[in-house]
């Protein structure tokens, strides 16, 4: 029998960093969500506090997580649908060279062609496979896939309970392909499962009884920076949503952020329902065997300073949840907060090293086991590079985090350590190390394609495109 730990990557879509209940019982967090599994798995194992995407939206946050390179690596820095992609190496593919089992269920990676596996051997994925398995159960037209049969539709913040039968949720029938896999792999191999859940991105659409724990809390009212706008309103006109302002003390917005959290509950739920060993019956991971990861492709900023979704530079949208737990045998320092600025391009290398697979050198990630032991308390590297075009390139250590707002060119300087809201702008107070930061992006961006840089100063007027030119994506 192989005794290589086996793997499982959880990834949810669209979840703040600091939406898990341990962040807000620990005083981390406005977000009241209840995850009292992922906590657990939190205090079994270590938890990032300033983990992000380096780029924070779907297609470059998923093509980083795959195969460990920054988004000015791989070409894919925005959202552009439709590219085929060629890495040399994923994580998927690495672990299945080296002899693991791969498997890829739910919400898919925006594979293009969709069928593409990246070194998966099967993979089970929504839409497509979700939709022939609930159209057998679920009422709907020729126009609609079930999981919109509720009329509400991608990316709209309007929010209601799924009205189906909750074992034909997406959420449920992603699990429930994940207990499948584990039922059905070969015990003689060690395995790789990429468990991929569509929530709590929009329409979020939780069971009842989830949403009634949260519609009548008193939640959060979004921070509003002293640099928005006066009247700053959350004003929803992203891809594919009905435009509507939205009151944050109105109904509306209250259930939204009601199903959101309620969404996240629910998913924490159905983690518990695939890792749980049952004795006598399918039994889950054990935890001596498996490593667990778990993380988010980018986050939302539900509100704050008048912005929804992603796409942005800021905590809300950039930051992300990051747990790893391993098998005693690591000696990971168990129940840790690491505060070191980490990326979604850490995650392959960090597998990779626990599984004592070499590292290709396509990867720019770096391995997190030296923090998650304490044999190290910094990477010691440049400070991680955020961008998203076409509106922003930003920079941050953890401590301070600068941003250049594309193409109006301006800057935002805010201190993580005294504002992790981001609600104080110390551009003007702060010329000193303003011009610092400034100069750090000059170096990062100088000899970009795009001509972000030009005499030795940022230019803001530079093409940005999702698809950096001549990139082989």
């Amino acid at each position: 029998m192989d005794q290589r730990p086996n793997v499982i990557v959880v990834m949810t879509d669209q979840q703040r960093g600091d939406c898990l209940g341990i962040e807000h019982t620990q005083g981390h967090s406005r977000h009241p969500v209840l995850t009292p599994n992922l906590d657990r798995i939190a205090e079994d194992g270590v938890r990032f506090a300033q983990a992000y995407a380096t780029s924070p939206v779907c297609i470059p946050a998923r093509r980083s997580l795959l195969s460990g390179q920054w988004p000015s690596t791989h070409g894919m820095v925005g959202y552009l649908d439709g590219q085929e992609w060629h890495p040399e190496h994923t994580l998927p593919s690495v672990l299945r060279e080296a002899g693991y089992q791969t498997q890829l269920v739910g919400r898919s990676m925006h594979q293009h062609p969709r069928r593409k596996r990246f070194g998966y051997d099967e993979m089970v994925i929504s839409p497509a496979d979700y939709s022939r398995w609930a159209e057998r159960h679920i009422d709907t037209d020729l126009w609609a896939d079930p999981w919109y049969s509720t009329g509400v539709m991608h990316n709209d913040i309007t929010a209601r309970a799924w009205p189906h039968a909750e074992e034909l949720h997406h959420t449920n029938w992603a699990s429930g392909e994940a207990r499948r896999f584990l039922a059905r792999r070969d015990p003689t191999v060690p395995y790789f499962l990429t468990l991929s859940y569509l929530l709590p991105h929009p329409p979020c659409l939780p069971p009842a009884e989830y949403l009634e724990r949260y519609r009548d809390r008193v939640l959060p009212t979004p921070v509003i920076g002293d640099w928005a706008p006066a009247d700053a309103e959350l004003v929803l006109r992203k891809s594919g949503a009905s435009p509507v302002r939205l009151d944050p003390d109105g109904v509306l917005f209250r259930t939204w952020q009601a199903a959101y959290y309620a969404s996240i509950n629910h998913i924490d739920d159905q983690i518990r329902r695939v890792l749980h060993r049952i004795p006598g019956a399918m039994e889950g991971p054990d935890p001596e065997d498996t490593i667990i990861v778990f993380t988010a492709d980018h986050g939302d900023m539900l509100g704050d300073h008048g912005q929804y979704a992603k796409s942005e530079p800021y905590e809300g949208s950039a930051r992300v949840p990051l747990i790893i737990r391993a098998p005693r045998r690591y000696g990971l320092d168990l129940g840790a907060r690491v505060e070191e600025p980490v990326a979604l391009e850490d995650i392959m290398p960090t597998v990779l090293d626990l599984c004592g697979i070499d590292i290709p050198d396509s990867v720019d990630g770096t391995s997190l086991v030296p923090l998650m032991t304490g044999e190290r308390s910094s990477l010691d590297r440049a400070p991680l590079h955020l961008e998203c075009a076409p509106s922003f390139h930003a920079l941050t250590d953890g401590r301070w985090k600068y941003v250049w707002l594309l193409p109006s060119g301006r800057e935002q300087l805010f201190d993580l350590d005294r504002d992790r809201d981001e609600c104080h702008d110390l551009a003007d107070s702060h010329p000193q190390v303003l011009a610092q930061w400034r100069a750090r992006l000059i170096a990062e961006l100088s000899g970009r394609p795009e001509g972000f840089v030009r005499d030795d100063q940022l230019v803001p007027e530079a093409t940005y495109r999702a698809m950096m030119p001549a990139s082989v994506c």
